[in-house]
């Protein structure tokens, strides 16, 4: 791909999206050949869509989250758009009639295809790890269907990893309630390494407090409702 055409949420969201994609767009020698706004609540894109489609770009990034960024979709989809569709990771979109969301592509965390990951991927073990006791304390897939685990719990799980990593070491030098415990415990946090979790292997530093890289995100599509990792 070298044109891409991006449709974003005309408010905060957007702009943000806006900011940081036009960087990294810039880094991978990929043009953007259009820039379209809407609204949370409009009920039309067409004008946006044809504006875009009108430049031709190899693909379109849609800057949106939840139900309202399914709007573009459809309207790319009826105006008869063959190139590719990117999308933020939101599970609603897939939930979604496929004629909407079908052959969409979008960034998650590897929780959501662990059983997809090859065996070589350092985060599958762990992303499964968790798949596995959030199912046997919580039976989350039994009240709520297979597949029903994301993300977002993966996020708490791996607060949870890092913070039996670190609190042992805090221990060792101050008593839980004090401000030299709290101090102790940010240094700790500061110092874990190759930790992993269900979303990725954390690796955190006075100035990342993230502690994250390539690892722990995965590129999927939407495949008859379903997540499928993809491998390019």
């Amino acid at each position: 791909m070298k044109t891409v055409g991006f449709i974003g949420f005309a408010d905060a969201y957007g702009d943000g999206w806006n900011n940081v994609f036009t960087a990294a767009a810039a880094a991978h020698h990929l043009k953007i050949v259009s820039n379209e706004r809407f609204n949370r609540t409009d009920t039309s894109v067409t004008g946006q869509v044809l504006k875009t489609m009108g430049a031709n770009p190899d693909a379109v990034l849609i800057a949106g989250a939840g139900t309202p960024s399914a709007l573009p979709a459809k309207t790319l989809k009826e105006r008869g758009y063959k190139g590719k569709v990117y999308q933020d990771a939101r599970r609603r979109q897939q939930r979604l009639p496929a004629r909407v969301c079908e052959g969409e592509l979008l960034p998650a965390g590897p929780i959501v295809v662990a059983d997809q990951l090859p065996d070589s991927n350092p985060v599958k073990k762990s992303s499964l790890e968790y798949k596995a006791a959030y199912e046997n304390k919580a039976a989350y897939e039994k009240a709520y269907g297979a597949g029903s685990v994301a993300t977002f719990g993966g996020h708490t799980w791996d607060a949870g990893q890092l913070l039996q990593a670190a609190i042992p070491v805090a221990l060792k030098t101050a008593q839980p309630g004090t401000e030299a415990f709290r101090v102790a415990l940010r240094g700790a946090l500061e110092n874990v390494k190759d930790l992993p979790g269900a979303n990725g292997i954390f690796n955190m530093t006075t100035t990342d407090h993230k502690g994250l890289d390539k690892r722990a995100r995965v590129i999927v599509q939407i495949v008859d409702g379903k997540w499928k990792l993809q491998n390019d």
